[in-house]
């Protein structure tokens, strides 16, 4: 199945994990999105423009911060998840007062 905005179904969040489910994944994939984002506006950085209408690099940024945004939230395997399971161990070891770090 093909979403307009997202692409394939197979891109979507696994069910059952909600945004506001974890605030800690969600910082997690917010922190990836960023570094994402700062990748793309590099990458743009490279390719030379030969026509700059007025306002085309605010409206790029805006599609790069959401395109950035999306790929992070929907990103299973990435910076984001690799942060959350190192903070939820740290956290989930401190809070329930078996001393482990």
């Amino acid at each position: 199945m093909m979403d307009p905005v997202i692409g394939p179904a197979r891109f979507a969040p696994p069910a059952g994990r909600g945004q506001d489910a974890d605030p800690l994944r969600r910082v997690a994939h917010e922190f990836e999105g960023v570094f994402v984002a700062q990748l793309f506006r590099e990458m743009r950085a490279t390719v030379p423009s030969e026509d700059d209408a007025p306002g085309q690099e605010m409206y790029l940024g805006l599609m790069d911060d959401a395109l950035a945004g999306q790929a992070a939230e929907r990103s299973t395997r990435g910076l984001g998840e690799a942060l959350y399971r190192q903070l939820a161990a740290r956290f989930n070891g401190t809070e329930h007062g078996n001393g482990s770090r």
